[in-house]
Protein backbone atom coordinates (compact mmCIF):
# COMPACT_ATOMS: atom_id res chain seq x y z
CA UNK A 1 0.00 0.00 0.00
CA UNK A 2 0.91 3.66 -0.83
CA UNK A 3 1.83 5.72 2.06
CA UNK A 4 0.74 8.88 0.78
CA UNK A 5 -1.59 10.32 2.72
CA UNK A 6 -5.92 9.87 1.90
CA UNK A 7 -7.70 12.69 0.15
CA UNK A 8 -11.11 13.99 1.03
CA UNK A 9 -12.77 12.12 -1.83
CA UNK A 10 -10.51 8.71 -0.90
CA UNK A 11 -11.41 9.79 3.27
CA UNK A 12 -15.15 9.72 2.15
CA UNK A 13 -15.08 6.79 0.46
CA UNK A 14 -12.96 4.71 2.76
CA UNK A 15 -14.78 5.63 5.95
CA UNK A 16 -17.84 7.80 5.25
CA UNK A 17 -17.59 9.03 8.76
CA UNK A 18 -17.14 12.79 9.24
CA UNK A 19 -16.52 15.12 12.30
CA UNK A 20 -19.92 16.93 12.72
CA UNK A 21 -20.81 16.34 9.44
CA UNK A 22 -18.25 19.15 7.99
CA UNK A 23 -15.36 17.02 7.04
CA UNK A 24 -14.51 13.40 7.23
CA UNK A 25 -13.08 12.66 10.50
CA UNK A 26 -9.15 11.27 9.55
CA UNK A 27 -8.22 14.82 7.74
CA UNK A 28 -5.16 15.85 9.07
CA UNK A 29 -3.91 19.27 8.39
CA UNK A 30 -1.87 17.68 5.13
CA UNK A 31 -5.15 16.62 3.30
CA UNK A 32 -6.85 19.95 4.10
CA UNK A 33 -3.71 21.73 2.42
CA UNK A 34 -3.73 19.27 -0.23
CA UNK A 35 -7.56 19.34 -0.87
CA UNK A 36 -7.56 23.35 -1.21
CA UNK A 37 -4.20 24.53 -2.69
CA UNK A 38 -4.12 21.29 -4.68
CA UNK A 39 -6.83 23.46 -6.77
CA UNK A 40 -5.19 25.86 -7.44
CA UNK A 41 -1.38 24.86 -8.69
CA UNK A 42 -3.46 21.94 -10.80
CA UNK A 43 -2.96 22.77 -14.64
CA UNK A 44 -5.89 24.90 -15.96
CA UNK A 45 -8.63 22.15 -17.50
CA UNK A 46 -10.20 22.77 -20.81
CA UNK A 47 -13.22 23.15 -18.85
CA UNK A 48 -12.02 26.03 -17.01
CA UNK A 49 -10.27 28.03 -20.07
CA UNK A 50 -14.21 26.99 -21.76
CA UNK A 51 -15.63 28.97 -19.00
CA UNK A 52 -12.98 31.32 -19.04
CA UNK A 53 -13.39 32.27 -22.74
CA UNK A 54 -17.35 32.69 -22.77
CA UNK A 55 -17.17 34.69 -19.75
CA UNK A 56 -14.95 37.10 -21.56
CA UNK A 57 -16.80 37.42 -24.32
CA UNK A 58 -19.42 38.85 -21.77
CA UNK A 59 -16.87 41.54 -20.50
CA UNK A 60 -16.50 42.17 -24.45
CA UNK A 61 -20.29 42.73 -24.62
CA UNK A 62 -20.11 45.20 -21.74
CA UNK A 63 -17.74 47.44 -23.03
CA UNK A 64 -19.33 47.40 -26.18
CA UNK A 65 -22.82 48.29 -23.95
CA UNK A 66 -20.63 51.04 -22.24
CA UNK A 67 -19.30 52.78 -25.21
CA UNK A 68 -22.53 52.87 -27.08
CA UNK A 69 -24.40 54.80 -24.11
CA UNK A 70 -21.38 57.42 -23.56
CA UNK A 71 -21.45 58.23 -27.26
CA UNK A 72 -25.48 58.16 -27.33
CA UNK A 73 -26.56 58.80 -24.44
CA UNK A 74 -29.30 57.14 -22.17
CA UNK A 75 -31.87 57.71 -24.70
CA UNK A 76 -30.74 54.19 -26.18
CA UNK A 77 -32.53 51.83 -23.00
CA UNK A 78 -36.20 51.87 -22.53
CA UNK A 79 -36.22 54.77 -19.79
CA UNK A 80 -38.98 57.32 -20.55
CA UNK A 81 -39.64 60.77 -18.64
CA UNK A 82 -41.98 58.87 -16.49
CA UNK A 83 -40.63 55.94 -15.78
CA UNK A 84 -37.17 57.73 -15.17
CA UNK A 85 -35.16 54.57 -13.42
CA UNK A 86 -35.15 50.82 -15.21
CA UNK A 87 -32.89 48.26 -15.33
CA UNK A 88 -29.92 50.14 -14.88
CA UNK A 89 -31.21 51.42 -11.26
CA UNK A 90 -32.99 47.78 -10.53
CA UNK A 91 -29.53 46.29 -11.25
CA UNK A 92 -27.48 48.37 -8.98
CA UNK A 93 -29.94 47.31 -6.26
CA UNK A 94 -29.88 43.78 -7.07
CA UNK A 95 -25.88 43.92 -6.87
CA UNK A 96 -25.36 45.53 -4.16
CA UNK A 97 -27.85 43.21 -2.58
CA UNK A 98 -25.56 40.21 -3.75
CA UNK A 99 -22.29 42.35 -2.43
CA UNK A 100 -23.81 43.03 0.91
CA UNK A 101 -24.29 39.74 1.84
CA UNK A 102 -21.20 37.95 1.03
CA UNK A 103 -19.39 40.26 4.17
CA UNK A 104 -22.40 40.04 5.93
CA UNK A 105 -22.93 36.32 6.02
CA UNK A 106 -18.62 36.14 6.44
CA UNK A 107 -18.97 38.87 9.88
CA UNK A 108 -21.98 37.07 11.43
CA UNK A 109 -21.23 33.44 10.89
CA UNK A 110 -17.84 34.39 12.63
CA UNK A 111 -18.50 36.49 15.32
CA UNK A 112 -21.37 33.83 16.30
CA UNK A 113 -18.48 30.81 15.70
CA UNK A 114 -20.42 28.71 13.30
CA UNK A 115 -18.10 26.10 12.36
CA UNK A 116 -19.61 25.56 9.04
CA UNK A 117 -18.07 29.00 7.53
CA UNK A 118 -14.94 28.20 6.89
CA UNK A 119 -15.62 26.73 4.12
CA UNK A 120 -17.65 28.77 1.97
CA UNK A 121 -16.66 32.73 3.55
CA UNK A 122 -14.04 32.74 0.95
CA UNK A 123 -15.80 32.90 -2.17
CA UNK A 124 -18.23 34.64 -0.29
CA UNK A 125 -15.94 37.58 -0.14
CA UNK A 126 -14.75 37.87 -3.22
CA UNK A 127 -18.52 37.50 -4.38
CA UNK A 128 -18.58 40.64 -2.53
CA UNK A 129 -16.30 42.55 -4.14
CA UNK A 130 -16.96 41.76 -7.74
CA UNK A 131 -20.89 41.94 -7.14
CA UNK A 132 -20.14 45.83 -5.07
CA UNK A 133 -17.77 46.71 -7.72
CA UNK A 134 -20.07 45.83 -10.69
CA UNK A 135 -23.21 47.68 -8.78
CA UNK A 136 -21.07 50.71 -8.30
CA UNK A 137 -21.15 50.92 -12.57
CA UNK A 138 -24.83 51.92 -13.06
CA UNK A 139 -25.39 54.55 -10.83
CA UNK A 140 -22.08 56.45 -12.84
CA UNK A 141 -24.04 55.31 -16.15
CA UNK A 142 -27.48 56.24 -14.72
CA UNK A 143 -26.01 59.57 -14.59
CA UNK A 144 -25.56 60.13 -18.16
CA UNK A 145 -22.22 61.85 -18.16
CA UNK A 146 -19.47 59.90 -15.41
CA UNK A 147 -16.80 62.05 -16.26
CA UNK A 148 -18.30 64.88 -14.20
CA UNK A 149 -18.80 61.83 -11.38
CA UNK A 150 -16.70 64.19 -8.76
CA UNK A 151 -19.26 66.83 -8.96
CA UNK A 152 -20.86 64.05 -5.95
CA UNK A 153 -17.69 63.98 -3.67
CA UNK A 154 -16.63 67.24 -1.14
CA UNK A 155 -13.72 68.48 -2.46
CA UNK A 156 -11.79 72.19 -2.19
CA UNK A 157 -12.78 73.97 -5.81
CA UNK A 158 -12.42 77.75 -7.06
CA UNK A 159 -16.67 77.46 -8.00
CA UNK A 160 -17.76 76.60 -4.42
CA UNK A 161 -19.17 73.75 -6.03
CA UNK A 162 -20.30 71.09 -3.33
CA UNK A 163 -22.56 67.77 -3.81
CA UNK A 164 -26.32 67.67 -3.20
CA UNK A 165 -26.34 66.27 0.30
CA UNK A 166 -30.34 65.01 -0.15
CA UNK A 167 -29.29 63.90 -3.14
CA UNK A 168 -29.90 59.44 -3.19
CA UNK A 169 -27.04 59.44 -5.24
CA UNK A 170 -24.37 60.95 -2.90
CA UNK A 171 -25.65 58.58 -0.19
CA UNK A 172 -25.25 55.71 -2.46
CA UNK A 173 -21.34 56.86 -3.99
CA UNK A 174 -20.45 57.09 -0.21
CA UNK A 175 -21.92 53.58 0.87
CA UNK A 176 -20.77 51.87 -2.35
CA UNK A 177 -16.92 53.49 -1.63
CA UNK A 178 -16.65 52.91 2.39
CA UNK A 179 -18.20 49.25 1.92
CA UNK A 180 -15.44 48.25 -1.22
CA UNK A 181 -12.94 49.59 1.03
CA UNK A 182 -14.08 47.73 3.80
CA UNK A 183 -14.88 44.28 2.12
CA UNK A 184 -11.33 44.28 0.55
CA UNK A 185 -9.60 44.91 3.81
CA UNK A 186 -11.49 42.14 5.51
CA UNK A 187 -11.18 40.32 2.49
CA UNK A 188 -7.42 40.45 2.00
CA UNK A 189 -7.09 40.05 6.12
CA UNK A 190 -8.42 36.83 5.99
CA UNK A 191 -6.47 35.84 2.82
CA UNK A 192 -2.87 36.19 4.37
CA UNK A 193 -2.02 32.71 6.09
CA UNK A 194 -3.48 31.17 3.41
CA UNK A 195 -1.17 33.21 0.83
CA UNK A 196 1.57 31.99 3.09
CA UNK A 197 0.95 28.56 2.46
CA UNK A 198 0.91 29.31 -1.36
CA UNK A 199 4.19 31.17 -1.03
CA UNK A 200 5.98 27.92 0.75
CA UNK A 201 4.54 25.46 -1.51
CA UNK A 202 4.68 27.21 -4.69
CA UNK A 203 7.49 25.04 -7.07
CA UNK A 204 8.72 28.55 -9.09
CA UNK A 205 10.30 31.33 -8.30
CA UNK A 206 7.90 33.82 -9.89
CA UNK A 207 4.93 32.13 -8.07
CA UNK A 208 6.82 32.09 -4.84
CA UNK A 209 7.84 36.05 -4.97
CA UNK A 210 4.24 36.83 -5.91
CA UNK A 211 2.75 35.02 -3.00
CA UNK A 212 5.29 36.03 -0.60
CA UNK A 213 4.66 40.03 -1.54
CA UNK A 214 0.91 39.78 -0.95
CA UNK A 215 1.66 37.32 2.86
CA UNK A 216 3.51 40.36 4.43
CA UNK A 217 6.68 38.40 5.51
CA UNK A 218 3.41 35.58 7.42
CA UNK A 219 5.26 33.38 9.51
CA UNK A 220 2.32 32.23 11.95
CA UNK A 221 3.89 32.37 14.71
CA UNK A 222 2.11 33.19 18.30
CA UNK A 223 2.51 36.96 18.27
CA UNK A 224 1.32 37.42 14.29
CA UNK A 225 -1.67 35.11 15.24
CA UNK A 226 -2.91 37.10 18.35
CA UNK A 227 -2.75 40.43 16.40
CA UNK A 228 -4.30 38.58 13.76
CA UNK A 229 -7.23 37.89 15.40
CA UNK A 230 -8.15 40.61 17.56
CA UNK A 231 -7.90 42.49 14.01
CA UNK A 232 -10.11 40.65 12.58
CA UNK A 233 -12.51 39.79 14.92
CA UNK A 234 -13.14 43.71 15.19
CA UNK A 235 -13.32 44.09 11.66
CA UNK A 236 -15.91 41.42 11.61
CA UNK A 237 -17.85 43.29 14.73
CA UNK A 238 -17.49 46.68 12.49
CA UNK A 239 -18.93 45.07 9.17
CA UNK A 240 -22.60 44.09 10.76
CA UNK A 241 -23.68 47.34 11.63
CA UNK A 242 -21.57 48.73 7.85
CA UNK A 243 -23.70 46.18 6.15
CA UNK A 244 -26.82 47.10 7.72
CA UNK A 245 -26.53 50.69 7.20
CA UNK A 246 -25.23 50.38 3.87
CA UNK A 247 -28.21 48.94 2.37
CA UNK A 248 -30.36 50.78 4.76
CA UNK A 249 -29.41 53.26 2.77
CA UNK A 250 -30.09 51.99 -0.57
CA UNK A 251 -33.71 51.23 0.84
CA UNK A 252 -34.20 55.04 1.63
CA UNK A 253 -33.42 55.92 -1.62
CA UNK A 254 -36.78 55.07 -2.39
CA UNK A 255 -38.66 55.24 0.94
CA UNK A 256 -37.51 59.24 0.89
CA UNK A 257 -39.64 59.72 -1.59
CA UNK A 258 -43.68 60.42 -2.16
CA UNK A 259 -44.46 58.04 -4.63
CA UNK A 260 -46.65 55.16 -3.59
CA UNK A 261 -45.51 52.19 -3.36
CA UNK A 262 -41.90 53.07 -2.56
CA UNK A 263 -42.67 55.59 1.06
CA UNK A 264 -42.90 52.40 3.25
CA UNK A 265 -40.89 52.59 6.40
CA UNK A 266 -40.38 48.57 6.55
CA UNK A 267 -38.00 49.42 3.38
CA UNK A 268 -34.44 49.70 5.09
CA UNK A 269 -34.90 46.24 6.83
CA UNK A 270 -36.79 44.78 3.66
CA UNK A 271 -33.74 45.84 1.71
CA UNK A 272 -31.68 44.60 4.18
CA UNK A 273 -33.08 40.86 4.64
CA UNK A 274 -33.65 40.81 1.21
CA UNK A 275 -30.00 41.10 0.32
CA UNK A 276 -29.26 38.67 2.69
CA UNK A 277 -31.57 36.27 0.87
CA UNK A 278 -30.37 37.07 -2.61
CA UNK A 279 -26.62 36.80 -1.54
CA UNK A 280 -27.38 33.25 0.23
CA UNK A 281 -29.23 32.15 -2.97
CA UNK A 282 -25.63 33.33 -4.79
CA UNK A 283 -24.01 31.76 -2.61
CA UNK A 284 -25.65 28.59 -3.06
CA UNK A 285 -25.36 29.00 -6.80
CA UNK A 286 -22.09 29.20 -6.64
CA UNK A 287 -21.17 26.61 -4.17
CA UNK A 288 -22.71 24.00 -6.44
CA UNK A 289 -20.48 23.98 -9.72
CA UNK A 290 -17.31 25.07 -7.16
CA UNK A 291 -17.59 21.82 -4.90
CA UNK A 292 -17.76 20.01 -8.21
CA UNK A 293 -15.45 21.96 -10.23
CA UNK A 294 -12.57 21.57 -7.75
CA UNK A 295 -13.20 18.71 -6.30
CA UNK A 296 -14.10 20.02 -3.13
CA UNK A 297 -16.88 17.63 -1.75
CA UNK A 298 -14.85 16.95 1.31
CA UNK A 299 -14.60 20.82 2.50
CA UNK A 300 -17.78 21.52 0.94
CA UNK A 301 -20.32 18.89 2.70
CA UNK A 302 -24.26 18.60 2.17
CA UNK A 303 -24.24 19.54 5.94
CA UNK A 304 -23.04 23.24 4.78
CA UNK A 305 -25.82 23.40 2.12
CA UNK A 306 -28.12 22.32 4.45
CA UNK A 307 -27.45 25.27 6.50
CA UNK A 308 -27.68 27.66 4.00
CA UNK A 309 -30.88 26.61 2.87
CA UNK A 310 -32.09 27.10 6.17
CA UNK A 311 -31.15 30.46 6.36
CA UNK A 312 -32.84 30.87 2.76
CA UNK A 313 -36.53 29.67 4.26
CA UNK A 314 -35.93 31.80 7.19
CA UNK A 315 -35.55 34.71 4.23
CA UNK A 316 -37.94 33.34 2.13
CA UNK A 317 -40.57 33.95 5.62
CA UNK A 318 -39.53 37.16 5.82
CA UNK A 319 -39.89 38.21 2.35
CA UNK A 320 -43.41 37.10 2.47
CA UNK A 321 -44.27 39.08 5.24
CA UNK A 322 -42.63 42.01 3.58
CA UNK A 323 -45.13 41.64 0.72
CA UNK A 324 -48.17 40.94 2.89
CA UNK A 325 -47.35 44.00 5.07
CA UNK A 326 -47.42 46.27 2.37
CA UNK A 327 -50.79 44.81 1.47
CA UNK A 328 -52.21 45.09 4.91
CA UNK A 329 -51.02 48.45 5.45
CA UNK A 330 -52.67 49.64 1.55
CA UNK A 331 -55.92 48.10 2.80
CA UNK A 332 -55.42 49.23 6.77
CA UNK A 333 -54.64 53.01 5.79
CA UNK A 334 -57.59 53.38 3.43
CA UNK A 335 -55.41 55.33 1.09
CA UNK A 336 -56.74 55.00 -2.37
CA UNK A 337 -53.61 55.47 -4.10
CA UNK A 338 -51.70 52.97 -2.23
CA UNK A 339 -54.49 50.61 -2.64
CA UNK A 340 -54.79 51.41 -6.48
CA UNK A 341 -50.76 50.83 -6.85
CA UNK A 342 -51.73 46.98 -5.04
CA UNK A 343 -54.16 46.30 -7.21
CA UNK A 344 -52.20 47.34 -9.96
CA UNK A 345 -49.32 44.87 -9.40
CA UNK A 346 -51.79 42.17 -9.13
CA UNK A 347 -53.73 42.92 -12.21
CA UNK A 348 -52.04 45.64 -14.09
CA UNK A 349 -49.84 45.15 -17.13
CA UNK A 350 -46.74 43.84 -15.32
CA UNK A 351 -48.99 41.34 -13.53
CA UNK A 352 -47.30 38.34 -14.69
CA UNK A 353 -44.07 39.54 -13.58
CA UNK A 354 -45.35 39.78 -9.95
CA UNK A 355 -46.97 36.67 -9.58
CA UNK A 356 -43.44 34.76 -11.02
CA UNK A 357 -41.59 36.92 -8.08
CA UNK A 358 -43.97 36.52 -5.57
CA UNK A 359 -43.50 32.33 -6.78
CA UNK A 360 -39.49 32.36 -6.67
CA UNK A 361 -39.66 34.59 -3.94
CA UNK A 362 -42.32 32.99 -1.37
CA UNK A 363 -42.95 29.88 -2.64
CA UNK A 364 -39.52 28.35 -3.68
CA UNK A 365 -37.97 28.66 -0.54
CA UNK A 366 -40.91 26.35 1.58
CA UNK A 367 -38.90 23.64 -0.02
CA UNK A 368 -36.59 23.55 2.71
CA UNK A 369 -38.81 23.09 5.00
CA UNK A 370 -37.88 19.33 4.15
CA UNK A 371 -34.65 17.62 4.84
CA UNK A 372 -34.57 16.14 1.42
CA UNK A 373 -34.61 18.96 -0.74
CA UNK A 374 -32.30 21.02 2.00
CA UNK A 375 -29.55 18.10 0.90
CA UNK A 376 -30.46 18.18 -2.81
CA UNK A 377 -28.33 19.01 -5.19
CA UNK A 378 -30.04 19.87 -8.12
CA UNK A 379 -33.01 20.80 -6.11
CA UNK A 380 -30.79 23.48 -4.29
CA UNK A 381 -28.75 24.65 -7.48
CA UNK A 382 -32.71 25.45 -9.32
CA UNK A 383 -33.81 27.39 -6.43
CA UNK A 384 -31.05 29.44 -5.99
CA UNK A 385 -31.55 30.54 -9.40
CA UNK A 386 -35.08 30.92 -9.25
CA UNK A 387 -34.86 33.09 -5.80
CA UNK A 388 -31.80 35.10 -7.55
CA UNK A 389 -34.52 35.33 -10.86
CA UNK A 390 -37.09 36.50 -8.51
CA UNK A 391 -35.27 38.54 -6.23
CA UNK A 392 -34.45 40.64 -9.53
CA UNK A 393 -37.85 40.60 -10.41
CA UNK A 394 -38.34 42.42 -7.57
CA UNK A 395 -36.18 45.52 -8.33
CA UNK A 396 -37.31 45.67 -11.77
CA UNK A 397 -40.54 45.91 -10.47
CA UNK A 398 -40.53 48.68 -7.34
CA UNK A 399 -39.04 50.98 -10.41
CA UNK A 400 -41.74 49.54 -12.99
CA UNK A 401 -44.95 49.45 -11.03
CA UNK A 402 -44.20 52.46 -9.04
CA UNK A 403 -43.14 55.03 -11.86
CA UNK A 404 -45.54 53.71 -14.53
CA UNK A 405 -48.56 54.70 -12.50
CA UNK A 406 -48.59 58.41 -11.22
CA UNK A 407 -50.39 60.80 -9.45
CA UNK A 408 -52.18 61.75 -12.48
CA UNK A 409 -53.81 59.29 -15.44
CA UNK A 410 -52.34 61.29 -17.98
CA UNK A 411 -48.73 60.41 -16.69
CA UNK A 412 -49.23 56.97 -16.98
CA UNK A 413 -47.01 55.38 -19.11
CA UNK A 414 -45.09 51.90 -20.13
CA UNK A 415 -41.47 50.97 -19.74
CA UNK A 416 -40.17 48.31 -21.96
CA UNK A 417 -36.46 47.55 -21.90
CA UNK A 418 -34.01 47.86 -25.48
CA UNK A 419 -31.30 45.73 -26.40
CA UNK A 420 -28.75 47.93 -25.20
CA UNK A 421 -30.78 47.24 -21.31
CA UNK A 422 -30.28 43.88 -21.64
CA UNK A 423 -26.86 43.86 -23.26
CA UNK A 424 -25.57 45.76 -20.56
CA UNK A 425 -27.10 43.39 -17.59
CA UNK A 426 -25.80 40.21 -19.28
CA UNK A 427 -22.08 41.84 -20.18
CA UNK A 428 -22.39 42.48 -16.17
CA UNK A 429 -22.94 38.83 -15.28
CA UNK A 430 -20.17 38.25 -17.85
CA UNK A 431 -17.53 40.40 -15.87
CA UNK A 432 -18.65 38.71 -12.60
CA UNK A 433 -18.13 34.90 -14.24
CA UNK A 434 -14.96 35.90 -15.49
CA UNK A 435 -13.18 37.80 -12.25
CA UNK A 436 -14.50 34.82 -10.35
CA UNK A 437 -13.11 32.19 -12.97
CA UNK A 438 -9.57 34.17 -12.48
CA UNK A 439 -10.16 33.89 -8.80
CA UNK A 440 -10.55 30.37 -8.13
CA UNK A 441 -7.72 29.53 -9.89
CA UNK A 442 -5.28 31.98 -8.58
CA UNK A 443 -6.42 31.88 -4.62
CA UNK A 444 -7.82 29.35 -2.59
CA UNK A 445 -11.98 29.15 -2.77
CA UNK A 446 -12.17 27.98 1.34
CA UNK A 447 -10.18 29.05 4.04
CA UNK A 448 -7.22 26.66 4.67
CA UNK A 449 -6.14 27.91 8.38
CA UNK A 450 -9.60 28.23 9.30
CA UNK A 451 -10.43 24.83 8.32
CA UNK A 452 -7.40 23.22 10.08
CA UNK A 453 -8.07 25.06 12.88
CA UNK A 454 -11.86 23.63 13.10
CA UNK A 455 -9.90 20.35 12.73
CA UNK A 456 -7.58 20.45 15.39
CA UNK A 457 -10.28 21.82 17.77
CA UNK A 458 -12.47 19.58 17.00
CA UNK A 459 -10.26 16.23 17.16
CA UNK A 460 -8.90 17.76 20.76
CA UNK A 461 -12.56 17.47 21.32
CA UNK A 462 -12.85 13.45 20.78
Amino acid sequence: MSDAPLSGHDLIAEHGRTRDGLMPAEMGYRSITDEVAGAVFARPTRLWMALVGVSFLGVILLVVSIWVLLAEGVGIWGINSDVVWGYAVANYVWWIGIGNAGTLISSMLLLTRQKWRASINRYAEAMTLFAASIAGLFPLLHVGRPWLVHFMTPYPNTMDLWPQWRSPLVWDMFAIACYILFSLLFWYTGLIPDLATLRDRAKTRFVKAAYGLFALGWTGSSRQWRAFDAYYYAMAALGVPLVISIHSVVGLDYAATLMPGWQETIFPPYFVVGAMFSGFAMVVTLTIPIRWGLGLEAIITRNHLDAMAKIMLFGGLVMTFSYSFEWFNAWYTGNEVDRTHVVAQFTGQYWWLYWLMLACNGAVPQLFWFRLCRRNLVILFIAGVLINLGMWLERILINMNTLSHGFLPATDASYAPTFWDWSLFLGSFGLFCFLFFLFAKVIPTASIHEIRELAHREGAAR
